[in-house]
Formats: structure tokens, sequence, C-alpha cells
């Protein structure tokens, strides 16, 4: 973790963002999987776009103090759930990912609401369509004996968030 991000004020203690992105790997999420859906979102839209770019976009995203505590709930969430360790009904509802269920998304849009109206849009996009490691996760989460109710949102609300941050720096 580079130091100047926590001499200048961008995060609270520099240990969470090691602890979140630990986490993220234990998952199997890298900062790049997660970047490659950002440099999708926005290549179309930005000449010289590249992914290098869009991994620092991903880094000051999960720098943010609320990111990191919504990639630990999410996380920890769905750890809890794989584990039978919700009461019920929770346990169900989390472990099947219900359809109708709304607070993984919710918490998602906690992210999101830092990056105004671009953010959500692109994370609507990205909810729906479930690209790269979204796609992997939720697939995952439904016949891989994993949980991933909360994490695809969280990962799809990081690569939407880092997608309008690259927007407010490049677009024109």
């Amino acid at each position: 973790m580079d130091q100047r991000h926590y001499r200048k004020g961008r995060m609270d203690n520099p240990s969470n963002y090691t602890i979140a992105i630990n986490k993220l790997r234990d998952r199997g999420v890298e900062v790049e999987d997660i970047a490659k859906i950002t440099y999708e979102l926005q290549t179309k839209y930005i000449k010289d776009l590249t992914l290098e770019i869009c991994i620092e976009h991903v880094t000051r995203v999960i720098l943010k103090r609320e990111v990191q505590h919504a990639i630990f709930v999410a996380i920890d969430l769905d750890v809890l759930a794989e584990k039978k360790l919700l009461s019920e009904p929770l346990q169900s509802i989390v472990e099947s990912d219900l359809g109708l269920f709304g607070v993984d998304e919710v918490l998602a849009l906690s992210v999101v609401n830092v990056y105004g109206s671009i953010g959500m849009t692109n994370f609507g996009y990205v909810d729906k369509l479930k690209p790269g490691i979204i796609g992997h996760l939720d697939n995952e989460g439904k016949t891989g004996g994993r949980v991933n109710t909360f994490l695809d949102d969280i990962v799809g609300a990081i690569a939407a968030s880092a997608s309008s941050s690259v927007a407010h720096n490049y677009a024109g």
C-alpha cells in the first residue's frame, strides 16, 4: 500500500485497505478483474483509456472508508451464510440469493451513491448483464457451493464507481 494515500487523507487506516484487498482476493477477486469491467464500461467513450488507468481508479474507490466497510459487511455476510450461521429466514434468503431480497443491492448502492448518477446507471447496467468477474461470482454462488449474494453486487458497485471516476476525470 502506497503510504501517500494515507498522508493525503484518502483513508483513515491504511491497514483497512490491505484487509479489504486481501478479503476480495480470498474470495477470488483481484483489483484487475474489477478494472477490466471499468475498462469495458468506459473504453468506447474515452480515447486512449488503458487498463492501468482503470486499476488506478478502482484503487481510489477501494481507498474510501465507506467502500472498505461495505466490502467487510458483504464478504462477512456471505461467509456466515456459507457456514449456515445466519438465523432463518435470513439464512435461506441469502444462501439462495433470492431475487426479491434487494438488501444486497442496497448495500452496493451505498458505494455508488458517492459517485453520482453515472455510478448509479453503470451499477444497474452491470447488475443486469453481470460481465466478467461479476458473472463468475454470480454463477459460483448458484452452482459452486459458495455464497456470493453480497459480493457480486459490491464488485459491480466498485466497477461502476471507478467507471464514474474515470468519466469525471477523462470525459469531455
